[in-house]
């Protein structure tokens, strides 16, 4: 909330002038609505707002239940990837009552809490620390995957010339492979460099060629870290060097943070934290997440209309806990609340696009399913037969590392990768109608919430345009593409992720019957094997780690040769 003369919260907001006796009253003109810096402050706040969803959604991409689980031979792949798919959090719908209600009392307790101190001081330090914790976390995460997207530039695995010719980058021949798109047949080139399009072409030193081959190795490969304690348990998972790099990223800029009060560095770890949220929380389903933004719109204007709280709060305390945006007559504010509560159910829109995309690709195979019956009255036998069809999805495509070959892949002055990488497209170009449409209703409803802040010069509550905006945007897209079924039931509880089985078709080419057993079992019976199978072989070992940490990388491998 927010307004051009008073302090706001929610959508901007600035710091009053000294009250002058016969100060002539507030009026508004619509002029001034079109005045340039009025226009360039409101294409800020939108814009910023715009950018950490938009980064938070696309960290969200996991892979949908209409989509096969990629095809890996590495055990420790496979297990991350099915921990990378499920979220940390995802929303019920009793949700709906208890964020409001939380919300609330955490708000007026913090206001109480305030007006007893008198000073903010104290409470700002311990919210500034506690808050770095959380920045370092997020902070590190968007670090890390900003390194991985700079990464894949500077070192894609696959680009193509002006003639749309496809070149692979093979780290084990260490050399670029001319593919084919007609007869996918692989012809190894000239090229001895890792970088791609015209600097495919430099020719390169033997010493410098060998040495950008190994940076490359060292920062695509991924590392394997075990932390064990006996008695206690043992901890194993797979980082890149880029996410080592995020976390002393990170960790630099949360220190300036506390050394430097600089507003720009505590929107940074706003943002990043945001950004976190989108990863770890889920919505489950488009039902409940527009229950708990219906029960945050009421919510909000209660706090901002009706009560002192969320104002005074948003004033006095002074942690990343909302954007900061300078003005030429002070400066506005945008709660992180008003980015992430509308954001998840963005985030969701974003996701149901790739489970849309998947969805279309499933195949049918016709399969003849045979069944005897005995008549009650002769005892006649008789064979009926219902044609079903066996479902077959497309495997998933990892959105990681795959944006520098969609830059190197795309023309100068198109929008599209080559259509001969059809991967490209299935991991970052795929249709997106949904959260183009959510991205629109946000948009308008800052437009309206900016318009009223100039109009009333007081605070507004800015869930009260943002929310049937961006809930009205995702259902008028579903009712205007006739795919209100699948919005409504569209779910991440697990319960759509099916295995490939036999089904029934109706003359919509619907399925009739929706298999009942899901990949949530199999994953939990997968993961339960692994662990029974590790420690029946820390049983018969003959030794046991006390305490251990180790990261171990892959070694390089010789190129390999013809």
């Amino acid at each position: 909330m927010a307004s051009p003369e008073a302090s706001a919260v929610h959508a901007t907001g600035s710091t009053p002038p000294s009250p002058v006796l016969d100060a002539t009253p507030y009026t508004f003109h619509w002029e001034m609505l079109l005045k340039p810096e009025v226009l360039l402050f409101d294409a800020q706040v939108i814009l910023g707002a715009l950018t950490v969803i938009w980064l938070g959604a696309h960290g969200s991409l996991r892979r949908p239940p209409s989509a096969a689980p990629p095809e890996s031979e590495d055990k420790d792949e496979k297990k991350k990837s099915k921990e990378d798919e499920q979220f940390t959090e995802g929303l019920t719908a009793s949700d709906a009552i208890m964020f409001p209600i939380l919300a609330g009392a955490v708000l007026i307790g913090l206001y109480y809490l305030l007006e007893w101190l008198k000073d903010p001081n104290l409470l700002n330090k311990i919210l500034r620390g506690y808050m770095s914790f959380a920045g370092i976390a997020g902070l590190g995460k968007l670090s890390g995957d900003a390194l991985e997207i700079l990464t894949s530039l500077i070192f894609p695995s696959v680009w193509s010339d002006r003639s749309n010719r496809l070149y692979y980058v093979d780290p084990k021949r260490r050399s670029q492979v001319l593919v084919d798109p007609t007869t996918n047949q692989a012809t190894i080139t000239d090229k001895k460099s890792p970088f791609p399009g015209v600097f495919s072409r430099v020719p390169l030193p033997t010493g410098i060629s060998r040495l950008a081959w190994e940076i490359r190795h060292l920062l695509t490969e991924k590392w394997t870290v075990r932390l064990a304690a006996h008695g206690v348990g043992s901890f194993k998972s797979q980082i890149k060097f880029n996410h080592l790099l995020g976390f002393l990223v990170s960790t630099a800029i949360t220190t300036a943070y506390h050394l430097v009060q600089w507003h720009v560095i505590s929107n940074i770890l706003g943002a990043a934290m945001c950004y976190a949220a989108f990863g770890m929380l889920s919505p489950t389903s488009f039902g409940i997440g527009t229950a708990v933004l219906w029960g945050l719109f009421f919510y909000d204007i209660v706090m901002v209309f009706y009560t002192p709280f969320m104002i005074t709060v948003a004033k006095k305390v002074d942690a990343p806990i909302k954007l900061v945006f300078k003005s030429s007559s002070g400066f506005s504010m945008l709660g992180l609340g008003d980015i992430v509560v509308p954001g998840l159910v963005m985030a969701l829109a974003l996701r149901f696009d790739l489970y849309m995309f998947y969805k279309r690709q499933i195949q049918y195979q016709p399969i003849d399913a045979s069944s005897r019956q005995a008549s009650s009255t002769d005892q006649a036998a008789t064979s009926t037969t219902e044609l079903q069809f066996r479902r077959t999805k497309t495997p998933f495509v990892e959105s990681e590392g795959q944006w520098g070959n969609r830059f190197w892949t795309t023309k100068l002055g198109n929008l599209m990768p080559n259509p001969a990488r059809g991967a490209v497209g299935a991991a970052t170009a795929f249709p997106k109608p949904y959260f183009y449409a959510s991205v629109a209703g946000y948009a308008l409803g800052m437009v309206f919430t900016l318009t009223m802040l100039q109009v009333f010069n007081h605070g507004q509550p800015a869930l009260l345009y943002l929310v049937p905006c961006v809930t009205g945007s995702v259902w008028l897209t579903g009712l205007v593409r006739r795919e209100l079924k699948d919005v409504w039931g569209y779910t991440e509880d697990g319960s759509l992720d099916t295995k490939d089985v036999v089904v029934t078709l109706d003359a919509d080419g619907d399925e009739v019957r929706k298999p009942a057993r899901d990949n949530t079992k199999e994953s939990k019976d997968g993961g339960k094997g692994e662990k029974e199978a590790e420690e029946k072989e820390e049983k018969t070992s003959e030794e046991y780690d006390v305490v251990l940490f180790s990261i171990k990388a892959p070694r390089p491998k010789p190129p390999k040769m013809e």
